[in-house]
């Protein structure tokens, strides 16, 4: 079982190593577009780059529209990792 703080050490790593995002902004309450200043194409590759994080499965649209802030995406990778 992953938990949230091994998601959000994953997300701090990619963020950093991807976009260059200081890991120390990268907080549950954190919002993608306004506080780290990802636009919808960021958004894109950051999912790319989570793949191999999250193996085989895949995000569905409808659940990454939901997804305004770091703690909305570790929930929805939460649930999409351990079922």
């Amino acid at each position: 079982m992953v938990t949230e703080q091994q998601i959000l050490d994953e997300l701090k790593r990619v963020l950093a190593e991807t976009f260059e995002i200081d890991p120390a902004s990268v907080v549950p309450e954190a919002r993608f577009y306004d506080d780290l200043d990802l636009d919808s194409i960021d958004a894109v590759d950051l999912i790319v780059k989570l793949r191999p994080f999250v193996g085989d499965k895949t995000i569905s649209p409808n659940d990454f529209k939901q997804v305004r802030t770091v703690g909305d995406l570790i929930e929805v990778l939460k649930k999409l990792i351990n079922g």
